[in-house]
């Protein structure tokens, strides 16, 4: 299936997702991310979700990050050069909503792609075979091309994977996505 398709699919499927299932689900995916044999890393870089688009909530991940004392790194996004900037995240970091809707860090300490072991990349849809349909910009795929080739991508999503997306050869693909059912290795 073509990534437009895909992505009018699955808007719509999220629309309706009632927001009490969304917590329940987003929590189920944090407990299932514990098997994952990805907790041995020390970097780990983390999406803060976008409400309105009713993303996978990940402040229960979160918590888990902070609770094994991992170094927790979220981006900005520059809409002008189409790239993100990567922080750390701290307990003084200062959040604002940009005027796309994503709460990011206004400024804080930068961190190398090439540093972060682990991402927890958002997603709208994904197949058996690890490739992902984003929001169609793009920030993703470049931020996750300049990871080191050990850097695991785990996608989370509330549903089960396509058969197959078309993709392009610039599409990063993922090591695994969890959904609150299973967790899927590619």
């Amino acid at each position: 299936m073509d990534k437009k398709t895909l992505r009018k699919k699955y808007f719509a499927l999220r629309k309706q997702v009632s927001n009490s299932a969304i917590e329940e689900m987003s929590l189920e995916i944090a407990n299932k991310s514990l098997e994952l044999p990805i907790w041995g890393k020390t970097n780990y870089h983390i999406y803060l979700p976008i409400s309105e688009k009713k993303e996978v909530n990940t402040e229960y991940l979160l918590h888990i990050l902070q609770g094994k004392d991992k170094s927790v790194v979220i981006s900005k996004a520059n809409f002008e050069t189409m790239k993100m900037t990567h922080f750390l995240l701290q307990e003084n970091t200062v959040l604002e909503t940009s005027a796309y809707g994503i709460t990011e860090p206004k400024d804080g300490f930068e961190v190398s792609p090439s540093q972060i072991e682990v991402v927890f990349v958002p997603l709208l849809a994904y197949d058996t075979f690890g490739n992902r349909v984003g929001y169609g910009k793009g920030f993703y795929d470049r931020f996750l091309a300049e990871c080191e080739t050990t850097t695991q991508f785990v996608g989370l999503s509330f549903f089960p994977p396509e058969e197959k997306i078309l993709h392009e050869n610039i599409d990063i693909p993922l090591n695994y996505c969890i959904t609150p059912e299973k967790i899927f290795m590619f």
